[in-house]
Order: C-alpha cells, then sequence, then structure tokens
C-alpha cells in the first residue's frame, strides 16, 4: 500500500519515466547500511588495542613517580618555611645585617662621587623614597618606635623573613618575635662609609641615617614590592 502511494506521489512531479527511475534507484533498491555492533576480531586491532594499554600504563606510572609540588596546607604542616629553635640566634645573622646595610648604601648611592668629585653622603625624601620602597629588608635592623599595640614599643631585632604583612626578627636575647606590619612604624639606621682623607687616613665615623617606615603601607612581599611605585599618603593616626 505504501509502494503505490509513493509511485503516486512521483507520478504527480516527475514523468513516468523518471518517476519509475527515481522508486527503482532511492526506495525500491535502496542500499540499507548496518553498523556492527560487536568489535572487530582481527588480529590487527587486537594487537592495537594492546599497545595503546600498554602504552596508557607506562605513562600512568611516569606520571605518578614525577614528583609534585607541594601545596600551601602541606607546606604548613611540614614547617617548611619555620625557623628552627636552633637557627634563633642573633649572632647567626649579624653577618645578613652587614651584608644588608652594604646593599642599602649601593641602592641609595651612598658613598658615590657626583660630577663634581664629592661623595654623595645624604639623601632626601624625593630621591631616596622609590629605593626605599622597592629594597628588601631581609637582615634590616628594624625597631618598634610606635604602635597601637604598646607592648611592642621598643621590640628590636633583625629581619630574618619579611613577609606581606609581618616582619619576622630575631631579638638580642634570641626570641623570634613576628610583629604585623599594620597601624605599626618602623625604625632602622643604615651606616654610612667611612672616608679616606688625602693623607691615606680614614674620617671619623659619621652618624648613620635613621628612616621610620610606616608598616600599613609596606603591606606587600619582597618580590613584588619590586614594581612598587613611592606614593604620599596621609598617616592614619596611631
Amino acid at each position: 500500500m505504501s509502494d503505490k502511494i509513493s509511485q503516486r506521489l512521483l507520478a504527480r512531479a516527475h514523468s513516468p519515466d523518471t518517476a519509475s527511475q527515481i522508486y527503482r534507484d532511492k526506495i525500491a533498491h535502496r542500499p540499507l547500511l548496518l553498523r556492527p555492533t560487536s568489535p572487530s576480531s582481527r588480529r590487527e586491532d587486537a594487537r592495537t588495542a594492546r599497545q595503546k594499554l600498554r602504552a596508557a600504563q607506562i605513562a600512568s606510572r611516569r606520571s605518578s613517580n614525577k614528583p609534585h609540588p607541594l601545596s600551601a596546607g602541606q607546606k604548613r604542616a611540614r614547617c617548611v618555611y619555620d625557623i628552627p629553635k636552633s637557627q634563633q640566634k642573633f649572632d647567626i645573622y649579624v653577618p645578613l645585617h652587614q651584608m644588608w646595610a652594604s646593599y642599602m648604601q649601593d641602592v641609595l648611592g651612598i658613598g658615590k662621587k657626583r660630577g663634581d668629585g664629592t661623595l654623595i653622603m645624604g639623601v632626601s625624601a624625593q630621591s631616596a623614597g622609590q629605593q626605599l620602597v622597592t629594597a628588601d629588608f631581609h637582615g634590616a635592623d628594624v625597631e618598634v618606635v610606635r604602635s597601637r599595640c604598646v607592648s611592642r614599643v621598643g621590640v628590636r631585632g633583625i629581619v630574618v623573613k619579611d613577609t606581606k604583612f609581618t616582619f619576622e626578627i630575631i631579638t638580642k636575647d634570641n626570641k623570634l618575635k613576628i610583629l604585623p606590619k599594620e597601624h605599626t612604624i618602623f625604625r632602622f639606621e643604615v651606616p654610612l662609609p667611612s672616608v679616606t682623607t688625602s693623607d691615606g687616613q680614614e674620617s671619623t665615623q659619621s652618624p648613620p641615617l635613621v628612616f621610620e617606615l610606616h608598616g600599613s603601607q609596606f603591606e606587600t612581599s619582597a618580590p613584588g614590592r619590586a614594581m612598587k611605585k613611592f606614593k604620599i599618603h596621609v598617616d592614619p593616626d596611631l
């Protein structure tokens, strides 16, 4: 019945010869393509599957043996960044402070010669502000001169860890102190180099340069501080 309906519909749109040809090619003798439901059992396909499985197993073993970086929680659990008790000695970090003093003299240009031959033995806020903002303070001898927490005032030591929000210092009595930067003003000194006179003798050591650092405006880590620009802010009331 359906074949007769198909022939009548084709006869309305085409000539008898064309309609019979379309019916024969498209309907009566149309090939029916069947997709196999089971995998091929050819030997080549089975061998390829075994090779892929073997390669996947080797890749899995390699990835499992490859070391992966520790997460932040794993680092805290293993105390990766903690300073052991045996290393919390002030005398250990005195050479670090000496290196930092030499580093700050180089950063501020102290001891360098001007165009007229005189030595630079002082700095100004305009000339040294940008250098101080981007400097590294690992090894600095800092002292808390003002803070909302009164018990922190007067604490002094060498910075052994400069994080985004804190300074970790070692005091002279070999104690580790964690000082938050927020609402705290730190004072540090940069010694001036000795000057050699014309007769070959060293002159009297000049008093060091004294700076005060507002911790609330310094809440950046040491690596992220390199691209920071110096800006003038209104100081909060401590």
